[in-house]
């Protein structure tokens, strides 16, 4: 009885999923812990509205596996290019500086190259989006918190 249950279940949910159109609630987050790789920038765009980009480093976590002599390469470095049009959020983002470790939440979004680009241009390129949706400090930089404690 349990066995019929289970595969008819199976076979409706892999049914579903393969068939189903995206929903407006389905989203593509990324969540990112890392250090403002610089100040952030205040920008505007071609229609006249502003925005600020930030950039957030992250190191990968373990580090990539032992080569065959036992030795580990160094873990590597990401810098996440994030665009903000909250307005609200840009004023505190603007507050921030280089260094400080940050908790972000992004809307991912993977943009197709143009047709007809070089392949070795941006336009040429896929590219990753990320909105901004929510930051959270987690500590000052570490020149700050220094100068803090010697006053």
């Amino acid at each position: 009885m349990f066995a019929t249950l289970r595969s008819s279940v199976a076979r409706t949910s892999a049914r579903s999923f393969s068939t189903s159109r995206a929903a407006r609630s389905d989203i593509s987050k990324l969540t990112l812990v890392g250090r403002l790789g610089k100040d952030p920038e205040l920008r505007t765009s071609k229609l006249g509205k502003d925005y600020v980009t930030y950039v957030v480093a992250t190191s990968n976590y373990p580090p990539p596996p032992p080569n065959p002599d036992g030795s580990r390469p160094d873990s590597t470095t990401t810098w996440h290019r994030i665009m903000s049009f909250h307005e609200g959020a840009n004023k505190y983002l603007m507050m921030l500086r280089k260094g400080s470790k940050v908790y972000v939440e992004a809307n991912f979004e993977l943009r197709e190259p143009e047709p007809n680009t070089d392949p070795s241009t941006p336009a040429g390129q896929r590219q990753i989006f990320l909105r901004h949706e929510m930051i959270r400090m987690l500590s000052a930089p570490k020149a700050v918190e220094n100068h803090e404690e010697m006053h």
